[in-house]
Parts: structure tokens; C-alpha cells; sequence
């Protein structure tokens, strides 16, 4: 076995070495994402296991005409066949349609919209610009609805609430999207810019070189080019589309145009926690994580060909 000798004294084997360093090798990424392993098992799917088996059970009444006591029964696909049946679940996904429809093309737009202005060759102060745009994703969700909230109040609007009914039974989704899209672009922003920055600066002088100017290299090169980017930041945006809870809820009691059951998680939440029906609400909220993992294909499949052909 060959060895070192380094000032008089024998190094290890370095066939021992090699070896060593290859089984230390894979213990070292394994360690890295442990913890977030670990947390969505905990989080995501333990959760979503515990809501099926919940779904699939139903509480029987006992003990005879006086009923006493009550049991856990299986229930099978009553609970789904229930949440399928119910006018109000497809009504509720029918306005989070209309909201999403609003907020992820305004979303996309925008957030590209700043980023392209961030990346541009005369953009100044882009440290403190980047800053105020990403400001209000650090805003908690129901602080900036309540915030939002006095804006469209017309006691208390500067923004035209006297004229314009932003709780309207049509201006409520316009007032919701609105606060759920600002509240996120700032995220998206920065996606799109730091793949725009990731983009080789030779591209850029090849275009002026040829005669491009900066509206042409946004619409011809930047964005063509960011397409994945784009991709993911509209699947993030439907999955926070699906996920609409905070925004209507806290708007809720300054209208009357939201119900309880105004978007399905509220349906869910008023389900297991309010009409205490924790069996029924596990099974919306079940087919509704269905109906998001679904949509999330869907939205990558897509976003995938997309990027293929930009790629071409």
C-alpha cells in the first residue's frame, strides 16, 4: 500500500483516505436536507394523511334511544360524496377561479414588469428600489388586508372610496385579488430579476451592437429567455391562488359581500371548526389539496413546454 513520507514521518494510506472520503462524501447533502425533510414529513405530509383518515370516518350516535354515548365509524366516501354534492363548495371554487384569474396574470406582469425596469441599463438606485418592492411581501397578510381595508373604506378612503364600491358584489374581487397580489409580487420580483441577472452580459452587447435597443432586448431576449423563471413564479402563483384564506377573512366583517363559506378553505374552516363537522371539513380540504397537487401539474407541464420552446 503506497504511503507518504513527509519529513520523516509516514502519512496514511492514501488508498484509505480515498475511501474515506467517498463514504464521507453522500453523508454530507443527506445532513443539508434533513431538516427540511424533516419538516415537511411533519408539516405537509403527516397532516395531509391525519385529514384522509379523518375524512373517511363519521361520529355514529349510540346508547339506544337515549343516545349516550357516540363512536368513531368508518364512513367511507360519505364525507367526499357530501363536499361533491354541496352548491356552496363549487361556488366557493368558482369566485377563488375569478380571483385567480385576476391576480396571477396581474401578478406575472407586474413582477416582470419591475424586474425588466431593475435590470435596465439606466436603472438607479436599484439596492433601494428593490427594497420597496419586496417590502410588502415582509407585511403579514392580515395586516396588510386591514390596511387595505381602510383604503377601500369609504369613511376613511383616499383612494376613492366615496365613488368607487370596492366591496361591491363585483368590486369584491377586484379588492381581494388586489391584496393578495401586492402582497406577493415583491417575491416574484426578485425570482425574475435574479434570473435576469444570471443572463450572460455578451448577449446584451451582441443586441445594441446589432442595433437592439432596451424595449427590444426585454421582449426579444430577457423575457424569452427567463421563461423557466416565469414558469415557476406561475406556479407559485396558483398554488397561493388555491390557498386564499387570509385576505377574505380578514375583509370579512367590513362587508357584506363575503360569507363564511366565500373561498374553500373558509368553507373548511367553517366546517370543522365552527359548525363542527371536523369529519366533513377533512374531506373538503383534502379534495382541495387533490385539486392543487392536480393543478400544480398542470400549471408545470405547461410552464415546461413553454420553456422548450423559448429554449428553441
Amino acid at each position: 500500500m503506497t504511503t507518504l513520507q513527509r519529513d520523516g514521518v509516514a502519512t496514511a494510506p492514501l488508498r484509505s483516505r480515498s475511501v474515506r472520503r467517498r463514504r464521507r462524501g453522500p453523508a454530507l447533502p443527506v445532513l443539508l436536507i434533513a431538516p427540511a425533510v424533516i419538516l415537511l414529513v411533519l408539516f405537509t405530509f403527516a397532516p395531509a394523511v391525519y385529514a384522509f383518515v379523518l375524512s373517511l370516518l363519521k361520529v355514529q350516535v349510540t346508547g339506544g334511544l337515549l343516545g349516550t354515548s357516540t363512536a368513531q365509524v368508518f364512513a367511507g366516501l360519505e364525507n367526499y360524496i357530501g363536499t361533491l354534492d354541496d352548491p356552496e363548495f363549487w361556488s366557493s371554487l368558482g369566485r377563488m377561479f375569478i380571483i385567480a384569474i385576476i391576480g396571477v396574470p396581474a401578478t406575472l406582469f407586474f413582477a416582470a414588469l419591475f424586474a425588466l425596469c431593475l435590470d435596465a441599463n439606466k436603472a438607479r438606485l436599484t439596492g433601494v428600489w428593490r427594497l420597496a418592492i419586496f417590502l410588502p411581501y415582509a407585511v403579514p397578510g392580515v395586516i396588510a388586508s386591514l390596511l387595505w381595508g381602510f383604503l377601500y373604506l369609504p369613511a376613511t378612503s383616499p383612494i376613492g372610496g366615496q365613488v368607487i364600491d370596492y366591496f361591491g358584489s363585483v368590486g369584491i374581487f377586484f379588492a381581494v385579488a388586489n391584496v393578495a397580489t401586492w402582497g406577493v409580487i415583491g417575491f416574484n420580483m426578485v425570482v425574475l430579476f435574479t434570473a435576469l441577472r444570471s443572463i450572460p452580459a455578451e448577449i446584451f452587447d451582441a443586441a445594441q451592437i446589432d442595433g437592439a435597443n432596451e424595449l427590444q432586448i426585454a421582449l426579444r431576449i430577457k423575457l424569452p429567455m427567463i421563461a423557466p423563471a416565469m414558469s415557476m413564479v406561475a406556479l407559485f402563483s396558483v398554488i397561493g391562488a388555491l390557498q386564499l384564506f387570509n385576505e377574505p377573512t380578514t375583509l370579512k366583517p367590513l362587508t357584506n359581500a363575503i360569507s363564511s363559506t366565500w373561498v374553500p378553505l373558509m368553507r373548511v374552516y367553517s366546517d370543522a371548526f365552527v359548525n363542527n363537522n371536523i369529519y366533513g371539513g377533512a374531506a373538503s380540504a383534502f379534495t382541495l389539496l387533490v385539486m392543487t397537487v392536480g393543478a400544480t401539474v398542470i400549471v408545470n407541464v405547461v410552464g415546461n413546454r413553454i420553456s422548450r420552446r423559448s429554449a428553441r
